[in-house]
C-alpha cells in the first residue's frame, strides 16, 4: 500500500511540473505574439470583449461538478492549458504545416485546425488519464475538464480574431468599431459554446475510457471521442467559409442540436451519479463502512446544503468546513465502491479507499446532521 502511494504522489508531481512548465512556454509564446503585432490598444480591447462569456460558461460546468467538485487547482490548469499551452501549440504547428506542407487557407480552416486543435487541447485530458486518473470518475469529469480547456482556448483565440477585426487585417473590411462588433456577437454571444462543445467529445472519450472493462476500449474510447471533435469542428470550420447562408444551416441543423445533445448527457450524468452514489453508499453501508442514515444528507443537494447550514449554525466556519470535508470523503468513498461493484477499480483502490475511511471516522464524531443529537466535544 506505501508503494502504491508513492506512486501515485510522484505521478501528481510530474502532472503538476509538466503542465507548469508546458503553460509557462505557451504564455511566451502568446505574449511573443501580442507582442510582436503592434496594437496594444485593440489588444486590451479584445480581452475585455473576450472574457464577455467566460464567467457563464465556467459556471456553468461548476453548476455541473456540484456532486464531486474537482479540484479547483486542476480546473484552472485547464483553463490555462487551452488558454497558453493548447492555442500556442496549434498557431505554431498549423505555421509549420503552411511553409513545410504548403497547405492554402482553406485547408487549414477546414483540416488542419480542426486537428492541431483538438489534439492540442484533448492531450491535457490525455496526460489526466495517464498521471490523474484518480480525479477522473466518468464521463461527467470529462465533459467538466474538457470544457474548462475549450473555455480557455476559445478566450486566446477571440482574443485574437477581435483584435484583427478591430485592426481591420482579418481581410473582411476597413476594421473598426463595426467589424468587432459583429466578430463578438459571432464568436462571444452567438457561438461562444463552439470549441467547449468540441473539446467535450473527446472528454466524453476520456470519462468512458475509465469506466471500461477492456485494456482495448481504454484506448478506443478517447480515439473515438477525438474523432467525434475533430468532425464537428471540421464541419463548424467549414460552414464559416461559404457564407452566413451554410453558417446559419450548420448552426441550426447539426451544431445546435449536438449542444442539446450533450447538455442533456451531462445534466442526465449528473442525475445519474445521484443514483449511483446512493445505490454505491448503501452497499458501503451494509458492510459497515458508512452510516446507512447519513447517505441521504450526502447525495441529495439540497439536503447537503441544509446540513452544511446547519453546521454553521451549530460550530461556525470550522463546523461547516468539518461537514464539507466529510461530505466529500464519503462521495469519494461512494465513486471508488461503485467503480469496485463494476469490477474496474483503479490500481490503488485499497490505498484510497482507506484514506477515505480514516477520513469518514475522523470527522464523523464532530458533526451532527439536522435532527441529529449535537455531538459533545
Amino acid at each position: 500500500m506505501p508503494g502504491t502511494r508513492r506512486v501515485s504522489a510522484a505521478s501528481s508531481v510530474a502532472f503538476t511540473v509538466v503542465v507548469t512548465v508546458l503553460v509557462l512556454v505557451g504564455a511566451l509564446v502568446i505574449l511573443a505574439i501580442v507582442a510582436f503585432s503592434g496594437a496594444p490598444t485593440s489588444i486590451a480591447l479584445a480581452t475585455l470583449l473576450a472574457a464577455v462569456p467566460v464567467g457563464p460558461i465556467v459556471a456553468c460546468y461548476l453548476w455541473l461538478d456540484r456532486y464531486e467538485p474537482e479540484p479547483r487547482m486542476l480546473l484552472a490548469s485547464g483553463l490555462l492549458w487551452g488558454g497558453f499551452v493548447a492555442t500556442a501549440a496549434a498557431i505554431l504547428l498549423q505555421g509549420i504545416g503552411g511553409v513545410v506542407a504548403g497547405f492554402t487557407e482553406r485547408q487549414t480552416l477546414e483540416v488542419v485546425a480542426p486537428v492541431t486543435e483538438e489534439a492540442c487541447k484533448g492531450l491535457f485530458l490525455l496526460l489526466l488519464l495517464w498521471w490523474r486518473r484518480a480525479e477522473l470518475d466518468g464521463v461527467l469529469d470529462g465533459i467538466v475538464y474538457a470544457g474548462m480547456v475549450g473555455v480557455g482556448f476559445a478566450f486566446t483565440e477571440n482574443i485574437f480574431y477581435l483584435a484583427a477585426a478591430y485592426n481591420g487585417t482579418d481581410g473582411l473590411g476597413p476594421g473598426g468599431t463595426e467589424a468587432v462588433t459583429s466578430t463578438f456577437v459571432l464568436r462571444c454571444l452567438i457561438s461562444p459554446f463552439a470549441h467547449p462543445l468540441f473539446t467535450t467529445f473527446t472528454g466524453i472519450g476520456v470519462g468512458l475510457a475509465v469506466s471500461a472493462r477492456s485494456g482495448l476500449g481504454r484506448v478506443l474510447w478517447p480515439l473515438a471521442g477525438y474523432a467525434c471533435a475533430v468532425t464537428a469542428h471540421a464541419v463548424w470550420n467549414a460552414s464559416t467559409a461559404y457564407g452566413f447562408g451554410h453558417f446559419a444551416l450548420a448552426y441550426g441543423v447539426i451544431m445546435a442540436p449536438a449542444l442539446v445533445a450533450v447538455v442533456s448527457l451531462a445534466v442526465w450524468s449528473r442525475r445519474s451519479e445521484r443514483r449511483m452514489l446512493a445505490s454505491a453508499l448503501s452497499d458501503a453501508a451494509s458492510r459497515g463502512l458508512v452510516p446507512a442514515t447519513d447517505i441521504g444528507w450526502v447525495v441529495d443537494l439540497s439536503a447537503r446544503r441544509r446540513s452544511r447550514a446547519y453546521a454553521r449554525q451549530l460550530g461556525g466556519r470550522a463546523g461547516e468546513r468539518a461537514m464539507r470535508d466529510y461530505q466529500q470523503a464519503t462521495i469519494e468513498l461512494g465513486f471508488l465502491h461503485y467503480r469496485y461493484l463494476r469490477g474496474t477499480p483503479p490500481p490503488d483502490y485499497a490505498a484510497r479507499g482507506q484514506q477515505f475511511l480514516q477520513r469518514i471516522d475522523a470527522l464523523r464524531p464532530s458533526i451532527a446532521f439536522p435532527g441529529q443529537v449535537v455531538p459533545t466535544r
